[in-house]
């Protein structure tokens, strides 16, 4: 993404704004962690914040393309170091953000005051957006040396937005939020590297069980999983991530590009077979329309439906031998799992690949990303129909991210992949979350 050279300035400006607090003790992390559970009954990724003072955990839905960290002001917001941004303050800029809350209409209190800096927190899951003061306050969060958890560190003034309880409507039982990992200034990996002076990159590793947790990391690796000694950062392929210059968020401002991530797909095969499709739909036009983003609030691949069903039928094409049975929604291809094998990476059905910048750059989707398994002897394609307008053509969801580590280098534009984690016999819940502070 381009910088300009005021933007520059007021990054600076936010560095020392954050740091100084920081610089009293000796410790300086080289990445920070957090937990993340699924939730069974949403399917939604889960983690958990501790901010305020004194300090209280904060449930929030993880939103890979989300601008920010967002909560609920509205109900029980107690904290003696909640700050809020004041209007065309650097903090505000550096959120690009284009209104200020002038007057508020009852006694000050956190998400309500006079002169402030105004943001649009937005629900993606639900797709509805508010107005919304945005605040600073503390957070606190796990270190790690990429194979154990360090010492806990805090960021005393991270910058997040207020939103009104309405807004937690399609959430997750418990959760007050959703923390944003997006393309901008203020997302939670920008302002974690803004405040420990470490790369601008994060890597998220999803777990595909609700009972053990995935991570994810803010910083570089090394990114180590048991029981294998493995530095899986450096066994990852790379592909460059893609600016969308409109934003596809729920609300924003006017001109403000997008800020998910968006990636190159040309092509899919099937067994190594070319699915026919109408490329032209795997381009973003003019207006943010088209492409391929990945998402962490999409439970499952969706596609634009003359893609989707391209690849459904090519799919029962090559497992003609395994007997179809009667769909079960949201999917549309279903069959009868007691005749399909297992193997390593998931049932013994034929891999799907995504085909990147060049032939020889794939995103290889094995059985276990890509069949769900609805019922005991039904196994569902995990891809959805997403209609004949979507936004984006391509959104790849939660189900086919999990148990493979993607790593976000927002500093290069760079996304690394690892493919199934499944190959190398560990998983995403096999981070050791023991301390080694």
């Amino acid at each position: 993404m381009a910088i300009s050279s005021n933007d520059l300035l007021l990054f600076c400006s936010l560095v020392l704004f954050i740091t100084p607090s920081l610089a009293q003790t000796s410790f300086r992390p080289k990445a920070l962690l957090l937990p993340v559970t699924k939730d069974a009954s949403t399917l939604q990724y889960v983690t958990q914040i501790n901010q305020r003072t004194p300090l209280v955990p904060v449930k929030v839905t993880l939103d890979l393309g989300g601008q920010f960290l967002w909560v609920d002001c509205d109900q029980g917001y107690v904290s003696s170091s909640y700050k809020p941004v004041r209007c065309r303050s650097a903090q505000c800029n550096l959120a690009r953000s284009k209104s200020c809350v002038q007057s508020c209409f009852s006694p000050p209190r956190p998400g309500c005051n006079n002169d402030t800096c105004a943001h649009l927190p937005d629900n993606t899951i639900t797709n509805t957006g508010t107005s919304g003061e945005l605040s600073t306050d503390i957070v606190s969060i796990q270190s790690t040396d990429g194979k154990n958890l360090g010492r806990v560190v805090s960021v005393p003034n991270l910058a997040f937005a207020c939103a009104a309880t309405f807004l937690l409507e399609g959430l997750a039982s418990g959760v007050k939020g959703m923390a944003g990992l997006g393309r901008t200034r203020i997302s939670l990996p920008s302002q974690f590297s803004a405040a420990f002076s470490f790369d601008r990159k994060f890597a998220i590793c999803l777990s595909s069980s609700s009972r053990v947790n995935g991570v994810v990391f803010f910083g570089d690796g090394p990114y180590f999983f048991l029981p294998r000694d493995i530095d899986f950062s450096k066994s990852l392929f790379y592909t460059p991530l893609i600016l969308n210059p409109v934003s596809t968020a729920g609300a924003f401002f006017e001109g403000e590009p997008s800020a998910e991530y968006f990636i190159g797909v040309k092509s899919i095969k099937i067994n190594g077979n070319t699915v026919p499709l109408n490329t032209s739909l795997l381009s973003i036009d003019k207006e943010g329309v088209g492409g391929t983003k990945i998402s962490t609030v999409n439970p499952y691949t969706v596609l634009h439906t003359s893609i989707y069903n391209a690849l459904a039928r090519a799919f029962v094409k090559e497992v003609a031998n395994i007997p179809r049975v009667t769909p079960v929604a949201p999917f549309g291809a279903c069959f009868n799992s007691t005749f399909v094998g297992s193997t390593r990476v998931g049932p013994a059905v034929p891999q799907i690949d995504l085909v990147l910048q060049s032939n020889t750059v794939i995103w290889r989707i094995f059985g276990a990303n890509s069949m769900v398994q609805v019922r005991d002897d039904v196994l569902c394609l995990g891809f959805v129909d997403g209609g004949v307008n979507p936004r984006t053509s391509i959104v790849i969801g939660g189900h086919q991210l999990e148990d493979n580590l993607l790593q976000f280098d927002l500093a290069t534009s760079r996304l690394g992949f690892s493919s199934s984690l499944l190959f190398h016999q560990t998983t995403c819940a096999n981070f050791n979350f023991t301390s080694n502070a």
